[in-house]
């Protein structure tokens, strides 16, 4: 997101789970578009209200996965959030060999910026 459109909004990234390193092919293919990713680390949502954030600040979480969506729709019950669902390819453990499991991130990264382009419009930057 900071990639395609800047830093004029806040962007959090959250995972359903603690401690969510992230994983060597994510930061392999983002990389290859000019993302920096290696020293990234996503928080839960627990760990977020924990260190102070104030979950009733932000207007829209996209939820990624069936799980995060479900404990998004939970936050709703105390905070004025939009949730969005974009059914994203899930590419760990698919591909046999470095080769074709960095195909299957590189389809899922580029299903992430289609979703962000259809959004929010074309990106301020290329992200090749």
């Amino acid at each position: 997101m900071k990639k395609l459109y800047g830093t004029d909004c806040y962007i959090q990234s959250v995972g359903v789970k603690d401690d969510m390193e992230i994983d060597g092919f994510a930061i392999s293919v983002c990389r290859e578009i000019g993302v920096e990713l290696s020293r990234h680390r996503s928080r839960s949502f627990d760990e977020m209200e924990q260190w102070g954030d104030d979950l009733s600040s932000f207007d829209l979480i996209l939820a990624l996965s069936p799980a995060s969506q479900r404990r998004a729709l939970d936050l709703t019950r105390f905070y004025h959030l939009t949730v969005e669902y974009w059914p994203i390819l899930d590419p760990t453990g698919l591909g046999e060999g470095r080769e074709a499991r960095l195909d299957s991130y590189r389809k899922t990264r580029d299903m992430i910026i289609a979703r962000l382009t259809a959004r929010w419009g074309p990106p301020l930057t290329d992200p090749a």
